[in-house]
């Protein structure tokens, strides 16, 4: 929820007549959050949103996380996303890796369009885009997305993933709480506006185009809707298009965010990793690592301190550039240093990165308050090793 926008057939006032230009009646869909009290989005429709023809139980979709068997030591982490197996459809082919109360941490390599729309009642979705280049379709209209970007997909939006690439490769973090995935408020001013001093502006995000829909031409697609709730799948078919609706206004809508327009910040000596915030949720933070010159005291250990965050479990999807903290990662790789142990550089990092300028590392990072529990499908893509990598002798 950036800024308000709106697109197509409005009337002047909301819950008011609507008509087309041939005088048919347009239905409104009232898209809420927060009850009637949070952020919202009008929908005006061609037909009734209500009716469906057939609703069933549905075995499509991914299968709520399950914890890995055996004991879990606390333990550092490395999971390597490219052992991930890659093909079908996004909807069907997203795997948990992590999981606690507030989100759950998914992987995907779809190489399909989804043949079916697709709503998540159980919270919001922030993408990000590791590779491959893509089209969500939703009511507001078609959104572009490619590599290197955030894309939040509001919860119970319907929509559909169009491949534009051959494969794509994700990461989710799917939000389980009442305000979902949202901008921090101290990067906003009063009247909501992006303040000058927050690390992107509203010109950054990319919103979408549309409405899909006409007077003159109603998009068919798919008449299969699927909904998730409760980690349980209904199929619903639909009467009409799903995606007829002619206008829409409000703050409720998907957008794209890429990962370099954020704005870095350097101080003095090394700043806490809440300097990189990008989004907030209940319960985690989205933080964004960028190209940037480092410290620049004549003294500066530009490295990450170690450090014991005793509240914090940390989540880094390693994506380009050197790491100045780790060695032996490369793009694709996701470290998960629970809290409970020190977390640190690797042995000869920390005075390796003295004198040093500025870095160019690029990754993506969450830092959750409830533990992380690994899943099954985890285990399996697990580097065993990594623990042990930070032995002295």
């Amino acid at each position: 929820m950036i800024d308000r926008q709106s697109a197509g057939i409005l009337p002047p006032k909301p819950h008011t007549v609507c008509r087309d230009a041939e005088g048919k009646l347009l239905y409104e869909e009232m898209f809420t959050r927060g009850g009637f009290s949070g952020p919202f989005t009008y929908f005006y429709h061609r037909f009734p949103v209500t009716p469906h023809r057939e609703v069933a139980r549905s075995e499509r979709g991914y299968r709520e996380p399950v914890a890995a068997t055996g004991v879990q030591p606390l333990r550092r982490r490395l999971y390597l996303s490219d052992r991930i197996g890659e093909g079908g459809q996004m909807i069907d082919c997203r795997v948990p890796i992590l999981f606690n109360r507030d989100v759950t941490v998914l992987l995907a390599r779809p190489t399909e369009t989804d043949d079916s729309y697709f709503a998540n009642g159980d919270g919001d979705e922030l993408w990000f885009l590791h590779e491959g280049d893509a089209a969500i379709e939703s009511p507001c209209g078609w959104l572009e997305v490619k590599a290197g970007d955030y894309v939040w997909i509001p919860k119970s939006l319907v929509h559909r993933w169009h491949l534009r690439s051959k494969a794509l490769r994700a990461m989710c973090f799917e939000a389980h709480g009442q305000r979902g995935v949202f901008v921090p408020d101290q990067f906003r001013n009063p009247v909501g506006q992006l303040r000058m001093d927050a690390p992107y502006t509203h010109r950054d995000f990319v919103h979408p185009v549309g409405p899909i829909a006409t007077p003159d031409h109603l998009p068919e697609g798919p008449s299969e809707l699927l909904v998730k709730k409760a980690g349980t799948y209904t199929r619903y078919e639909t009467e009409r298009p799903p995606m007829d609706v002619l206008g829409w206004d409000g703050f409720v809508y998907p957008f794209a965010f890429a990962i370099e327009k954020y704005q870095p910040k350097t101080g003095l000596v090394h700043l806490p990793p809440t300097i990189h915030t990008t989004f907030e949720a209940d319960g985690f933070l989205v933080c964004s690592f960028v190209p940037r010159v480092t410290d620049f005291h004549p003294q500066a250990i530009p490295c990450p301190y170690p450090h014991s965050s005793v509240d914090c479990d940390e989540v880094i999807l390693y994506l380009r550039g050197n790491f100045t903290s780790r060695r032996g990662v490369g793009p694709g790789a996701i470290s998960l240093h629970p809290a409970g142990i020190a977390n640190g550089p690797h042995p000869g990092a920390y005075e390796k990165s003295i004198g040093t300028t500025r870095t160019d590392e690029l990754a993506v990072m969450i830092d959750t308050y409830a533990p992380l529990v690994p899943t099954a499908q985890a285990a399996t893509i697990e580097d065993a090793a990594y623990h042990d990598s930070w032995r002295t002798e």
